[in-house]
């Protein structure tokens, strides 16, 4: 009997290590050179439940599914940044200091595709944390990091393109320096908001949540999902509204005085330049500057023997390539700087129906590109900052898949910002071709 007696015990201690589930069974082991303790084995224990997800085809076959979608999720931001860093490095008239900010976005992006979403999907997939505390708060904390520095390159790329609206010396004073120090500041903000964790402003419940619960979040502890959320996005959204709307007022503003210049002739001077060296990009007076800004696309030049409206000529030798590019979206340069002068001297050939016609398109136009823009980065990161502050302010509970929904969903914002932020611009599109295509695609251009 000695040995079936050993056999029991050796059964015991398996269940100890590997929680078998089993009739409670309480013994004492004092068999081997320890201190004598009691160990109680309960089954149905929640350790077991957590470690073993996958206990139904229908759970593995989901699993493999969130793992397919989630991995071209990861490879669709990865390529898009990637793409984005190397046009901008590459191309040399992608090489402009309002790009430099573009540059950065997709460096922040690239981040959050590289090291924020992989652990992210692990954690997603097997649906529980098992890479112990260190580990989920060095995640969290490069979570924070990298989310917030996209979200508030989106400000600084706002705040630059209305400067470069209202403000007519802005062109001329922005300088790599003054970029480089926007981005600075952009990555500043972003490691005082994701250190504080780091520094032991948690919530009691954390390392419980993380050794017992098998769970990573970040700090739960309301002063602190106060202060990051309205860092990360609260006041950096509504900023940006606010932002975009002065920007799409100054287009439809321009754009409408244009149109009252037009309905009386053509006579009288051309409107004010309010962009700077932007007006001759774009060829209409202020509204280029403004719609350059919104759509990153000049608006329709006119030849020297076209007389549609007015074409103010810029106030330095800049390049029209260069100075639309100086707002960070490229735009196909024109075909002329010259316009105004048929236009103020023969006013009885101005078109004033087309002309009209074709400013409320721009009009909606801009109006178009601005919801997109706001649009996009409001859908994406709402309902995961809404959840983040009513969470641990009333201690509700929501649903894993809610939860997991509004993560990925703002990480989705990540994969967007790449397109966003270039498919508006020729000459982001024309190198993509080339990135592609190999050299052998080339610019097009408006013939002389």
């Amino acid at each position: 009997m000695e040995g079936a007696d050993d056999r029991d015990d050796l059964l015991d201690w398996e269940a100890v290590y590997l929680r078998l589930p089993m009739q409670n069974h309480t013994w004492n082991a004092t068999e081997w050179e320890f201190s004598s303790w009691n160990v109680t084995v309960v089954p149905n224990a929640t350790w077991w439940e957590a470690s073993a997800p996958f206990d139904s085809p229908a759970a593995l076959v989901r699993a493999a599914a969130k793992a397919i979608v989630l991995g071209l999720l990861i490879l669709a931001t990865v390529v898009g940044n990637v793409f984005v860093i190397a046009a901008i490095l590459l191309e040399r008239h992608l090489r402009s200091a309002a790009n430099n900010l573009i540059l950065s976005l997709a460096v922040a992006d690239l981040l959050v595709a590289c090291l924020v979403m992989p652990l992210g999907a692990v954690y997603e997939v097997a649906q529980r944390w098992t890479l112990g505390p260190e580990l989920c708060d060095m995640w969290t904390s490069g979570d924070v990091l990298c989310c917030t520095a996209s979200i508030l390159h989106l400000v600084a790329i706002a705040l630059d393109r209305y400067w470069a609206v209202t403000n007519i010396d802005y062109i001329h004073a922005r300088t790599a320096r003054r970029v480089g120090l926007m981005i600075a500041c952009v990555w500043i903000v972003s490691f005082f908001v994701c250190i504080a964790p780091l520094l032991g402003w948690k919530d009691p419940d954390w390392n419980r949540r993380v050794s017992e619960d098998l769970r990573c979040v970040v700090s739960q502890d309301v002063g602190y999902q106060i202060f990051a959320t309205a860092s990360s996005f609260y006041v950096p959204v509504l900023v940006i509204l606010i932002l975009y709307w002065r920007i799409y007022q100054t287009a439809r503003k321009r754009i409408r005085r244009r149109r009252g210049a037009t309905a009386r002739g053509g006579v009288g001077p051309p409107p004010a330049p309010a962009g700077g060296a932007l007006v001759a990009a774009g060829g209409s007076g202020g509204i280029a500057a403004a719609v350059v800004a919104v759509i990153g696309r000049p608006l329709p030049t006119i030849s020297e023997t076209t007389t549609t409206g007015f074409t103010n000529v810029s106030s330095n030798n800049t390049s029209p390539e260069k100075q639309s590019s100086a707002n960070g979206l490229e735009a196909d340069p024109p075909t002329t700087g010259y316009g105004a002068v048929a236009a103020a001297y023969y006013p009885t050939l101005v078109r004033r129906k087309p002309k009209e016609a074709a400013d409320s398109k721009r009009e909606r136009k801009a109006a178009k590109t601005l919801a997109i823009i706001t649009g996009a980065f409001v859908a994406c990161w709402l309902p995961f900052f809404v959840l983040a502050i009513l969470v641990p302010s009333c201690d509700c509970e929501v649903s894993p898949v809610l939860t997991s929904l509004s993560l990925w969903l703002g990480y989705f914002n990540s994969t967007l910002n790449p397109v966003i932020y270039t498919v508006f611009s020729p000459e982001f599109r024309h190198a993509f071709q080339r990135l592609l295509c190999g050299r052998r695609v080339r610019r097009r251009r408006a013939p002389p």
